[in-house]
């Protein structure tokens, strides 16, 4: 069975269009408390109200729009108290499912490239599930598959590294797509805080960061709306981060997830900005020319063209932290990653990489 990973073969566009970005906040229906006939129903109501909601906003934009990005959980909200196998059952989609399809189509519709975040079935890796960004082009197929590396209670390709691997490519875990808008790139929630993905995109040619988050909202700064800003500027590149607006479903306050949706530009300035809700305001234009102009320019803030990465290489190359394939002869249970965490930050002051708090 053929499973996209990574990025359907496209050439680089030399000169691309000025392009309109919009990160949707909307709210995620949890299905977690559901049983399974009702949380298939929930997901598949949750994909048709995707669809109406973009089709409202383009016509508010006057058909303005070329990428929109959905927040995480928009399907399905987050497990809670399911085992592996239960949410696989209840809460993740199969590659070629209706829900997908039900997506592609609304990207053909409104002629958009459409992002998002589910969790998400593989037939190779059977009982368990992937949290998965994706890409659908304005003709309505799925262009474009990431598979989150790090995730506190999911399973990721690493934990089966080399069957993965053998199986998709390494080559294939950090795609970047060429479109007419720019090069775009999928990252995963908590993942912008981790500058080594921004970063091993953006030396694949990433230009636009499209972000599917469900984050702690707040009037101050937060750890990950200071990450975006960040991964904006040290990469010169847009970010196009849609957070949830709240998680129906869940026994957390509803609220606590929601606003801070916005666009970043490629020196790091905040360009727009959602409020509070359900809401489509966090749009703006996207001008990926200006922003290769910027990349070819020598100077000080030209801080990617300045990195010196086989220096990090051979830094990180040096120690193995959380190792690979953790999962690949193991049933995953959910104790199983507080558990291995435990045992690295052990590993981590045994190597003089963390200092003990022992006796304090």
């Amino acid at each position: 069975m053929t499973i996209l990973i990574g990025t359907k073969k496209s050439a680089p566009v030399a000169k691309v269009k000025a392009g309109r970005a919009m990160a949707l906040q909307i709210k995620g229906k949890g299905v977690a408390k559901m049983d399974v006939a009702s949380a298939r129903a929930s997901i598949m109501a949750s994909v048709e109200r995707v669809d109406a909601t973009i089709q409202a906003a383009g016509g508010w934009l006057g058909g303005d729009l070329n990428i929109v990005v959905l927040p995480e959980y928009f399907l399905s909200g987050y497990p809670m108290g399911d085992t592996m196998a239960g949410w696989a059952e209840k809460g993740a989609i199969a590659h070629d499912g209706p829900e997908y399809e039900g997506l592609c189509a609304t990207a053909q519709k409104n002629k958009i490239y459409l992002s998002g975040n589910t969790y998400e079935l593989d037939p190779n890796f059977p009982g368990i599930y992937f949290q998965a960004c994706f890409i659908i082009d304005p003709t309505g197929e799925l262009v474009h598959r990431y598979r989150r590396m790090h995730s506190m209670f999911s399973p990721s390709p690493w934990d089966y590294w080399d069957k993965y691997t053998d199986l998709y490519g390494a080559e294939n875990i950090f795609p970047v797509t060429h479109t007419e808008y720019g090069n775009l790139a999928t990252i995963a929630s908590e993942e912008i805080q981790y500058p080594e993905v921004a970063r091993a995109l953006a030396f694949k040619g990433a230009e636009i960061f499209l972000h599917s988050t469900s984050e702690v909202g707040s009037p101050a700064l937060t750890s990950k709306d200071v990450a975006k800003r960040a991964r904006a500027f040290e990469n010169h590149a847009y970010v196009v981060s849609a957070n949830s607006a709240g998680l129906d479903g869940s026994a957390v306050p509803m609220n606590s997830t929601d606003g801070m949706s916005k666009v970043v530009d490629y020196n790091g300035l905040v360009l727009c900005e959602a409020g509070y809700g359900e809401t489509m305001n966090a749009h703006a234009a996207i001008d990926v020319m200006a922003l290769r102009r910027t990349r070819n320019k020598p100077g000080m803030s030209n801080t990617l063209s300045r990195n010196k990465s086989q220096l990090w290489a051979s830094v990180y190359g040096a120690v193995d932290v959380v190792s690979s394939n953790a999962l690949l002869t193991n049933e995953p249970q959910r104790s199983f990653f507080v558990e291995r965490q435990t045992s690295v930050i052990k590993k981590m002051q045994e190597l003089g990489i963390y200092e003990s708090n022992e006796g304090y």
